[in-house]
């Protein structure tokens, strides 16, 4: 039996890259996985199909982030399928690539929405649902500590939003032995940063050398690392910003 067997987690943003490479871990693990998905009905059936076919269970929730009441909506349908939550990953999340001067309200708005607002809330209403000794992980990024990237300005900021959510919250939970950390990846190999890799011929080579160990990051080595805070050896880190960026912060 896996370290996770008996508890169920739920994963927003898992049908594809960062999201789908944690919920498939956490699959593996014993875990019952929540595959939440906001558009792509086909790509989270995907992902429950792969923790399927690795001998775990899942199952797709689809509601759309960022919208008035999207939180009550998804503990809505969360509720048809399972009885109480063990593990929260907010994951899901949208990027911002547009410098400050080009920047408007609106796409401001939406990208604190779905990145801040939306994590905040569903954390918010599954406090009654998630069980004492639970996990709660907010995928970040090294864009909040650093300002290699100065048009992801808006983006970093929901980051830094998250990161404090993540540190507060693990005072309030900490009475209900409840972690609450943040995971902050760099550079990760996904359909949401072809365009960054493959936009010059060396652009893989330099996404590559700002990592102290020479590589683009894969999914999985985020997945392992919220995986390990998920089970019970990361049971005595809690109110942490963990750097996945493979060194690219150092």
């Amino acid at each position: 039996m896996g370290v996770l067997a008996g508890r169920t987690a739920l994963v927003t943003g898992a049908s594809r890259g960062i999201g789908r490479g944690i919920a498939e871990r956490l699959g593996r693990d014993g875990a019952r996985v929540a595959v939440h998905y906001g558009r792509n009905e086909a790509a989270a059936k995907e992902t429950v199909a792969a923790i399927e076919a690795a001998g775990g269970s899942a199952f797709t929730i689809g509601v759309e982030l960022g919208l008035p009441g999207d939180a009550e909506a998804l503990w809505k349908e969360f509720d048809r399928h399972a009885d109480g939550l063990d593990i929260l990953v907010n994951n899901a999340g949208i990027g911002s690539a547009r410098p400050i001067g080009e920047i408007d309200e609106k796409e401001y708005d939406r990208v604190f929405a779905v990145n801040v607002k939306a994590p905040f809330f569903l954390v918010k209403h599954g406090l009654p649902r998630l069980r004492d000794g639970g996990r709660v992980i907010n995928i970040s990024s090294g864009l909040a500590r650093t300002a290699a990237m100065p048009d992801n300005v808006a983006y970093a900021m929901t980051k830094g939003a998250l990161d404090l959510l993540s540190r507060d919250l693990s005072k309030v939970l900490g009475p209900r032995n409840i972690t609450v950390n943040s995971v902050a990846p760099g550079i990760i190999a996904t359909d949401n940063t072809y365009e960054l890799l493959h936009r010059s011929e060396g652009a893989w080579a330099d996404a590559a050398a700002l990592s102290a160990l020479g590589r683009v990051g894969e999914t999985a080595d985020v997945a392992d690392v919220v995986a390990f805070l998920a089970s019970d050896a990361g049971r005595w880190v809690t109110g942490s910003w963990v750097d996945v960026t493979g060194g690219s912060l150092t």
